[in-house]
């Protein structure tokens, strides 16, 4: 997903919330009540004897112990993902020194970075607001497509770089709880409008003319491309290009397994990537109906080759099985995340240290995480069969600043 996925134009209908103020009427109890108040916001209060919902913290310290397989985990393997990450977070003062004294250990010894992490950091126990520990672990990966510099058959259809107008909106400055949110639009007259979904751009209504970085051969795996927010492209002269995500048109993600679920077209079990492939390749007449659900769109742009995998969020390089994408409202990007999921399909458990490297307008919520799988066809057959429950623990350097709600037991 690799920076992609944002969030669409729903933002702009919760910012123009915060933006208008309190609401007219007060909200509804939280047992679903009717507030027999008629005062309007901040006035109405909590209805009379009407109990609050109790509040649940989102993080809460816990000990290593509590940790499903922490001392079973190969943390050799996750090391060099954490040590990228330090690499962009040793300036920030809450981890300048758990990653100055990740400098000097030896990278090879599992015993001393179990102790490292057990001396330097605090794991904490991750909850949804509803005070849920289970969430959503989907998987993400590298696709490897076949594509061309010009226009040639087979290699028809476009990658696009950003179009020119279009425009992104950051409204904090205005409205703060809206930081993580970027707007896109485009101007009509003296109007912002939502920019154009995918079918309006696949019908020609975008100014992309001149904006094609690559053509590949295969309609569903450009758009399978878009959704991982990366990948590469092996022309037929051997080169092989990286392609990235550059931007997206601010559009909501929609799935198109679900569309094909709700028409009796897939069953449930039968929609993950692959079944949605094998339907495509059964359907070639309604592909652009099909992929039309989603009006999602994202654009890229050509990344320098490099050995490692696909640059994250955070801006260093993806460590197949030891990256994961999250929310950064509740996980700070970089951060040591311990897993407890379990394989693709199956209840055999997958437990160990990843690190927040990456994020996607899919993945929300504080108990929600994408695992990235890594590149080419085999991580592609892992990526698509993942839809699995797991539960999550932040490791925070000792001193981080946690909120205070969030450090309640």
């Amino acid at each position: 997903m690799i920076a992609r996925r944002l969030a669409g134009v729903a933002a702009a209908a919760l910012a123009a919330l915060i933006l208008a103020g309190c609401a007219t009427k007060p909200p509804a109890s939280p047992v679903g009540q009717a507030c027999p108040e008629t005062k309007p916001c901040p006035a109405c209060p909590v209805c009379p004897g009407v109990p609050e919902k109790p509040k649940v913290s989102t993080l809460a310290p816990v000990a290593f112990a509590d940790l499903p397989g922490w001392g079973d985990d190969d943390l050799i393997a996750a090391w060099p993902a954490f040590r990228a990450s330090c690499r962009a977070l040793r300036f920030r003062d809450a981890w300048r020194e758990a990653c100055a004294r990740a400098e000097a250990l030896d990278g090879l010894d599992g015993a001393a970075i179990r102790a490292y992490f057990e001396a330097n950091f605090v794991p904490y126990r991750v909850a949804n607001g509803d005070g849920a520990t289970q969430g959503l672990v989907t998987g993400y990966y590298e696709p490897v497509l076949r594509g061309d510099r010009e226009r040639r058959a087979p290699f028809v259809h476009p990658l696009f770089a950003p179009p020119d107008d279009l425009l992104i909106i950051d409204l904090a400055a205005v409205a703060p709880d809206t930081r993580n949110m970027r707007l896109r639009g485009r101007l009509d007259g003296r109007r912002v409008v939502p920019y154009w979904s995918r079918a309006e751009i696949e019908d020609g209504k975008a100014p992309v003319g001149g904006k094609e970085l690559v053509y590949v051969d295969d309609a569903i795996e450009a758009f399978f491309m878009q959704i991982q927010g990366s990948g590469r492209v092996r022309l037929a002269n051997g080169e092989e290009l990286r392609i990235g995500y550059a931007d997206q048109n601010g559009h909501p993600y929609q799935s198109i397994g679900r569309w094909l679920v709700d028409r009796g077209e897939l069953a449930l079990g039968q929609a993950s990537m692959q079944g949605i492939q094998a339907w495509a390749r059964a359907n070639p007449a309604r592909v652009v109906e099909l992929l039309s659900q989603n009006p999602s769109y994202v654009f890229f742009r050509e990344l320098p080759p490099s050995p490692g995998g696909p640059p994250g969020a955070q801006g260093v390089p993806l460590t197949a099985e030891r990256s994961i994408a999250i929310d950064p409202r509740f996980i700070p990007l970089g951060a040591p995340v311990y897993l407890a999921t379990t394989h693709p399909n199956s209840s055999v458990p997958l437990e160990r240290l990843m690190v927040a490297q990456d994020t996607g307008g899919a993945i929300r919520g504080a108990v929600r995480a994408d695992f990235y799988w890594g590149t080419g066809p085999d991580a592609g057959l892992l990526a698509g069969r993942m839809r699995q429950q797991g539960r999550m623990w932040v490791l925070l350097p000792l001193g981080y600043p946690v909120p205070a709600q969030d450090n309640a037991r």
